[in-house]
């Protein structure tokens, strides 16, 4: 995994950088809903510098943040990095999108739908060379050659064991699901390197409320363990956590390797009004302690399409361990400071 814990200055009693200092733009306080109106967000780390993008309620452009501190991304600038065209392929609905950083460059995975049809959605990947992806150029390096010509979306990357995988959501034809999760090793930005692994299709009753859905999935590498969260059902209240395991000396492109929790990790809160939790990722603050990053709304009920629904707030939680290792991810938290 290429996440850097940081050492927090403030922790170390030392004096908080000039860029810490600089009013209500870098501001020091986590609070819930942490940015608001972006769904599937993620925050990645790289060079000192934590890295936003997600989902606009518009679908129709890819944006970034950055800031030094956490704390700072929730009212740093956000750049626009690219537009979908007015017609044609990637002219529909732009999905999920993930930056990354290998082979000497920047990519951002994303789905993306084609004009007029919302959900033929396929994985493309930008990419931008420059040291600063928020100026940078960046230009659609392709189209990610997946094993099937079918829905697919939600594409993350890491690193296990010194080689670089690819997770994604996609439709198999042959299964009636909507979308199941796969791994395979990358070989470049946009091509697999071997023939993908199914790791889970959405069975069991949580999974299949509204939609039958796996997707969304994030890697959390602790503890000897390999923690594989995803997200399942349709996108209203409904939407929740689920999560794989597996050892961190198995093969993971073996499917035995995994677990599937029986029962949801992490799932909507009545008790704190905070409803459809999911599309998550993982991130460290500046004392390198574990956080969630996930989007949910404030209210149960939605009028109209949940997708069109534009209130999924990104929001954090710091994560717990239990005595054997897993992560306890509790229930969402309310609205207010992080604590």
């Amino acid at each position: 995994m290429s996440r850097r814990h940081l050492i927090a200055s403030a922790g170390a009693g030392l004096a908080l950088p000039a860029f810490a200092q600089a009013g209500s733009r870098h501001r020091m306080t986590i609070e819930n809903p942490f940015i608001r109106n972006r769904a599937d967000g993620q925050i990645y780390q790289d060079g000192g510098w934590y890295y936003f993008t997600g989902s606009v309620p518009e679908y129709d452009r890819l944006v970034l943040r950055r800031s030094k501190t956490l704390a700072g991304l929730a009212t740093a600038e956000e750049v626009v990095v690219w537009r979908r065209p007015e017609t044609g392929k990637m002219g529909g609905h732009i999905w999920a999108p993930e930056i990354h950083r290998f082979d000497g460059q920047w990519h951002m995975y994303f789905g993306a739908g084609d004009h007029g049809e919302v959900f033929h959605v396929r994985t493309y990947v930008l990419s931008c060379p420059d040291e600063n992806p928020m100026t940078g150029t960046w230009t659609v390096t392709g189209q990610v050659e997946m094993p099937w010509d079918t829905f697919n979306l939600d594409a993350t990357s890491f690193v296990h064991k010194g080689q670089r995988y690819l997770l994604w959501a996609q439709h198999e034809p042959g299964i009636d699901t909507n979308s199941n999760l796969y791994i395979a090793p990358l070989a470049t930005s946009t091509t697999l390197a071997a023939k993908p692994t199914r790791l889970t299709v959405p069975t069991l009753p949580w999974e299949i409320i509204g939609f039958k859905v796996n997707e969304g999935p994030a890697i959390l590498a602790r503890n000897g363990k390999i923690f594989l969260t995803y997200s399942a059902s349709a996108t209203d209240y409904h939407y929740c956590m689920g999560m794989l395991t597996a050892s961190d000396d198995a093969d993971l492109m073996d499917p035995a390797a995994w677990t599937k929790s029986p029962e949801p990790v992490f799932q909507s809160s009545p008790e704190n009004n905070i409803w459809g939790p999911g599309h998550n990722g993982f991130t460290v603050d500046e004392k390198g302690r574990d956080l969630l990053v996930y989007h949910a709304r404030d209210y149960k009920e939605i009028v109209g399409d949940p997708l069109y629904d534009p209130n999924r707030h990104t929001r954090l939680q710091y994560i717990h361990y239990r005595k054997d290792g897993t992560p306890d991810f509790g229930v969402p938290v309310k609205i207010g400071p992080l604590v």
